[in-house]
């Protein structure tokens, strides 16, 4: 670059790039060589690690193999030890003898050798994956197969059906339980190398994994080893390996020869130059420091040299931030009020500063409706960007494709702006980092970081709009099919999912009437909260009017699921999770099916009978998806009617695709029943709704720490998780403090009125001994 001094004159202040262009470009070269050389390894390894994970896979199904068939052995030993006229005579004896000669049995039965006793069974309590067992037993070809069974979290035992007598006519079948424990301990004892493995419930092509041993971050392979003599498989899953290039070693290794002998020849030729003439002057030399000399006889006296500047403050906020928007499971305020875009951009620095701890780099955000979403979740992500974090802008979409995004962009993080069912005036916020809902300490560490100021700043993450919807549509409508045309009116309550459900459950096959899908922040025609029976009247009218088959109704953001029938019947969330329960069981037995303490008490029963696993917990969904991830469950719902589908989906909240499972069970049915006789197979006795008390902000929760200590139901069992519910033989009721708005929550569940009246009376009088002004809704 020619520059001009004080005189006039000008001269060359310019760096040689004829030296220093080699140096850089031979650097290049090596460093690129260097990396083709780790690429060259990489690919040379793959196969060899791909093969090795595999011998583990043959190990372990062999080992398994024989651990299952000495497991047979023992107990067809035993079997052939028995008298034969045992069998003819006192069924008791004959349990006496087998217990005897079997002390390891966990539990055994026996059944008559045409099954008929299995074959008239009432399924829902003799179990149906037991039921499926026994018969299928008549239909192998020597040893039935052993399976797992699962009794609850942590106890899995393994289940055998063997024929008594001759093998040909089978006189009687054995049905016992065994200890899991051999085959956990071979399957644990084989080293997956770098990768994993999995043991699966069923064929090679199972997704049921029962254990799993080896790095989680492994990718699934296809192929997997069925265990013969059992209803296992085991699935290797490959290391995961960072290959950019062509996956051809012989030409990773050329790519490293050219760039490393390129690269050490550009240097040793830099290095051979170096004493080369430099660039010459535009000026004469002698002319130059003549002027120079000049020109500092006539300049002022030098200035000292002024200090460097100090190193910027840390910012601090003024804004004050209501540590009550901060709730168990989300963060929510009134707009203007509580939640302003300053506080939304506080919130986003707060979270990308958690991320930053976590080395997590990129977050995808989506809004609904409402009208404050667009300035709101402009000063969120304003706020991730000054905290280094790059953000994925979904625009306007449901909260379920926000959490569907997390998967998507594989970003594991994401934040739906978002009110909910609550008023137009409310709005906020549900987050998810590394792949985990945000919830109770979680989210006060949030705010602690706002009110402490350790927040990171001065950060330039990146902004860039996408499109996912097309994505969330392809991949429901790819999995799940109407197999006959249902006509069904959907009400979106003018909220965000009116911009996806009708497409959704059109793609999917059903004929799709639209009610209140124009979106608008403003409700203008009813609420967008299906709990509410108030608010579904008008679709109850709407399906009556067109004849549809039946309704469905979503709250604002779409993460929730609200069901009608044609003769005007609101189908409780509670009683749809047992039609889900059925499903999912049918093919994952065993499984872990979980429901809030508002549901009812007949809901237990039906996942036993289904063959699975009942586990009531707290409300709420972050909480929820918590519990399932520590529990492996494969299907939640919440009374509220928020569904949680991890059994060919990913675990998460959502109202949208739970309405197309519902589609697909209803429009499925092999006997072509209406979705009111289907309904009709699920149990139902005398409830209410959830009735809610309203009270100061603050004070529902007060009035929960007197009513838990004080409060006394004789000899009802009582379960305190999430408020007071108090049980007894022919019903329950509940009074909870609700963590998105200022109220209590009551439900009540019976077999009859009598008893439901008996239990709101026991309830009136506890709830009145606490506060005898509270006005009751029953």
């Amino acid at each position: 670059m020619a520059m001009n001094d004080a005189n006039g004159s000008r001269w060359r202040a310019q760096p040689d790039w004829r030296r220093l262009g080699p140096l850089a470009a031979g650097t290049l070269l090596v460093l690129l060589g260097a990396f083709c050389a780790w690429q060259t390894w990489l690919i040379a390894d793959e196969n060899a690690a791909a093969a090795r994970v595999q011998q583990a896979r043959d190990q372990a199904a062999q080992q398994l193999a024989q651990v299952v068939a000495a497991q047979h052995a023992t107990v067809a030993k035993a079997a052939s030890a028995l008298d034969p006229t045992l069998l003819q005579g006192d069924r008791a004896a004959l349990l006496a003898a087998l217990h005897a000669q079997l002390p390891q049995a966990l539990q055994l039965d026996v059944y008559s050798g045409n099954l008929d006793e299995v074959l008239h069974a009432n399924f829902r309590e003799f179990g149906y994956a037991k039921a499926a067992q026994l018969m299928g037993a008549q239909a192998e070809d020597g040893l039935p197969p052993m399976q797992s069974v699962s009794h609850g979290a942590g106890d899995r035992r393994l289940s055998l059906v063997l024929p008594l007598g001759p093998p040909q006519r089978a006189q009687a079948w054995l049905w016992v339980e065994l200890p899991f424990a051999p085959v956990r301990q071979a399957f644990e004892a084989v080293s997956p190398a770098a990768g994993r493995l999995d043991l699966r419930q069923g064929d090679a092509r199972s997704d049921m994994r029962i254990l799993s041993n080896g790095s989680p971050g492994a990718e699934a392979e296809v192929e997997a080893r069925a265990v013969p003599g059992s209803g296992f498989s085991v699935a290797a899953a490959l290391p995961v390996a960072f290959i950019v290039l062509p996956r051809s070693w012989p030409l990773a290794a050329l790519l490293a020869l050219a760039g490393i002998g390129g690269g050490l020849y550009l240097l040793w030729w830099r290095l051979r130059r170096r004493d080369v003439v430099p660039a010459e002057p535009d000026i004469d030399i002698e002319e130059f420091q003549s002027s120079r000399q000049a020109t500092r006889a006539a300049a002022p006296p030098a200035r000292p040299a002024a200090a460097p500047p100090a190193p910027a403050a840390r910012l601090t906020s003024t804004v004050a931030v209501d540590p009550v928007i901060f709730r168990a499971y989300d963060i929510r305020g009134v707009v203007g009020s509580t939640l302003t875009a300053e506080v939304a951009r506080l919130l986003g620095q707060s979270i990308g500063t958690l991320m930053r701890e976590q080395a997590l780099t990129e977050i995808v955000v989506g809004r609904d409706g409402r009208l404050s979403g667009p300035e709101l979740a402009g000063a969120l992500a304003d706020g991730l960007r000054a905290a280094g974090i790059d953000v994925i802008d979904l625009g306007a979409v449901p909260t379920p494709v926000v959490y569907f995004a997390t998967y998507h962009y594989g970003t594991g993080c994401g934040v739906a702006v978002t009110g909910s069912h609550n008023p137009p005036d409310y709005n906020g916020f549900k987050i998810v980092v590394g792949g985990q809902t945000l919830s109770e300490d979680a989210i006060q560490d949030l705010y602690r970081r706002i009110a402490g100021n350790a927040l990171e700043h001065g950060g330039e993450g990146g902004l860039r709009q996408v499109d996912v919807l097309p994505d969330y549509l392809e991949r429901i409508v790819s999995d799940v099919q109407a197999e006959r045309r249902l006509k069904v009116v959907v009400d979106c309550g003018n909220g965000i999912p009116g911009a996806v459900a009708p497409q959704v459950l059109s793609g999917i096959g059903c004929d799709v009437v639209p009610l209140y899908c124009e979106v608008d922040g403003t409700f203008p025609n009813h609420h967008p909260d299906p709990s509410d029976p108030h608010n579904l009247e008008d679709l109850i009218l709407a399906v009556k009017q067109t004849g549809a088959d039946l309704g469905v109704a979503f709250d604002g953001d779409g993460d929730r699921l609200g069901v009608v029938t044609k003769a005007g019947e609101i189908i409780y969330p509670d009683r749809l999770l047992m039609l889900f329960a059925r499903d999912v069981l049918a093919r994952q037995p065993g499984a872990t099916i979980i429901y809030d303490v508002k549901c009812t008490g007949h809901l237990k029963g039906q996942v036993l009978a289904a063959g699975g696993s009942p586990l009531m917990w707290r409300t709420g969904h972050s909480l929820i998806k918590g519990k399932m991830r520590e529990t492996g469950a494969e299907l939640a719902g919440e009374m509220s009617g928020h569904f949680f589908f991890k059994e060919r989906w990913y675990g998460f909240d959502d109202g949208i695709y739970a309405g197309a499972r519902l589609m697909e069970i209803l429009a499925g049915d092999l006997e072509e029943r209406t979705p009111e006789e289907i309904f009709a197979t699920l149990p139902k006795g005398v409830s209410t709704p959830e009735l809610k008390i309203e009270l100061a902000e603050g004070e529902h929760y007060r009035f929960m720490e007197k009513f838990r200590a004080q409060a006394s139901f004789g000899d009802a069992t009582l379960i305190t998780i999430d408020g007071v519910r108090a049980d007894w033989p022919d019903g329950w009721g509940l009074v909870r403090a609700s963590n998105t708005t200022p109220v209590l929550v009551l439900r009540f569940d019976a077999d009859n009125a009598a008893a439901l009246e008996r239990i709101q009376q026991a309830f009136r009088v506890q709830l009145r001994a606490v506060d005898p002004a509270l006005k009751l809704p029953f």
